[in-house]
Formats: C-alpha cells, structure tokens, sequence
C-alpha cells in the first residue's frame, strides 16, 4: 500500500463518489494526463474509460508500483517523474490534464500548462480551495492576482465544487476545490507575450500602488495611458490588461 509522505505533499482522495465526479468533467482527448496518481483514485476510473491514451505520473515509486501490480496499468503509461520536467511536445495534442495537485506545487503546475497552452486544451483538477478562487477571481475581488489574469487570458475557468477535508487521507487543514480550465481557441492575444506576463507580474507585486507607480520599474511613466494609469492593477479586467500591455509594448517598440 502507498503510504502518504509528508514531503511530498500527499493527500489521498479516498472517496470514490467525488472521484466519479471529477473524472466526468474530464473531455476524451488524444492525451490524457494524470499529474500526481497516489493510491489510484482517479486512475482507476480514467484507465476503466480511457485505457491506453491516459498516462500517469508519479514522483512517487511507490505510486507506480502499486498502479502497475493493483490496477494492471501497463508500465509503458507509467511514468515515474516529476510532471515539472516533461516535454509536452512529445506527446500528441490535444492534451487533457486532470489531477488532485500537490498543494506544494500547485502554482508552478499550473505556470507548467500556461508554458503548453498551445497543447493543453482541457484541465479538471482539485486544489486548495483558496488557489482555486484566485485563479477564478475577477476584478474589483481581493483574490484576483497574476494567476486570475494570466490563466484568465487563455482559458475559460469553471469553479465546480469544494471538497471536504474529510475524504482525503491523511486530512489536508483546508479545503478543495474542483475547478476546470477550457482553452480559448478564439480569444485576444498579446502583441508579445513575454511583455504581457512581465507586466502583469510587476502590477500585482506592487498590488497597493497605482499603475504609475507598480509598472514604472519596466515603463517610464510617461507611457502609461491616462484611463490606466491611476488604476490599481485589481481595477483591470483581462481584457484592459490585454489592452495595456498592447499599448505599452508598441510604445515601447517605436521608442526602440
């Protein structure tokens, strides 16, 4: 049996019921994969629907033994390695990610998709509910940060449903929640992305100043519109920020 580590940030899902309901959020796809496979959960019903497009990963060698000796999984879908380190592109698109995410890591995984959003279209996954409601925050909320804007940019985000501390082994002290990210085939793009994230970042770690203030570290002051400059970056919709960076960056590139 696979015993939670500490370390790793572990906390199993035991109840089947909301594991059912998770896995029937996750689309059919070319690739399906599962971030973080612990005692199998989720495995179990993705591998019953999906058999050989779902691929697991685990940094867990204990996780991958039992996924292989207790649910029959073939070792060839088994991947014994940290999610973080994978090269998407070696696997055929679409690619749908579905996992319970380390609460640790949650962060940097979801920065990992945002990397690969060209090939990663649909995400069903469960994550501390506090994250969850960052990332599905909108303007004018105190939650609404980089993630809210960034993943907000290039994804659909749906907040499905929290999860009780209790069906976790061992209990996590927060709640879960289940939420899910549909790439946005259609919508606005930055003129240059690098910019776009670089801005987005500096608003929000200066979150209590003004634009003027918050962006001057990467803008001259004088470049910043009148109609944002006076704003606080959680006054800004996506779609403002969108318009912002465009302006900044094509101010920036004439200068040049």
């Amino acid at each position: 049996m696979v015993k939670p580590k500490k370390y790793l940030g572990q906390h199993f899902l035991h109840d089947r019921n909301i594991a059912q309901k998770i896995v029937q959020l996750l689309k059919p796809a070319k690739t399906i994969i599962e971030v973080g496979s612990g005692t199998g959960a989720l495995s179990t019903i993705l591998f019953q629907l999906y058999k050989e497009k779902v691929l697991f990963f685990d940094i867990d060698a204990e996780s991958i033994e039992f996924l292989h000796e207790q649910i029959q999984i073939p070792t060839s879908q088994l991947y014994l390695q940290d999610f973080l380190t994978v090269n998407l592109n070696e696997f055929i698109a679409p690619i749908h990610i579905i996992g319970n995410f380390p609460y640790n890591i949650s962060s940097s995984l979801l920065f990992k998709i945002l990397e690969n959003k060209h090939l990663v279209s649909q995400v069903v996954c469960m994550l501390q509910k506090e994250v969850a409601q960052r990332i599905c925050a909108k303007e004018g909320n105190k939650m609404y940060g980089i993630l809210s804007v960034l993943i907000q940019t290039y994804y659909d985000v749906l907040y499905h449903f929290q999860v009780n501390e209790s069906v976790f082994v061992p209990p996590p002290k927060v709640k879960s929640a289940v939420i899910e990210l549909r790439y946005k085939n259609d919508a606005p793009v930055p003129l240059n992305e690098e910019f776009f994230f670089a801005m987005v970042k500096a608003s929000f770690n200066k979150r209590r100043k003004i634009l003027s203030n918050s962006l001057s570290d990467i803008i001259d002051k004088k470049y910043i519109p009148e109609k944002y400059a006076t704003k606080r970056p959680e006054m800004l919709s996506v779609s403002e920020f969108l318009d912002l960076s465009n302006q900044l960056y094509l101010k920036i590139r004439t200068k040049s």
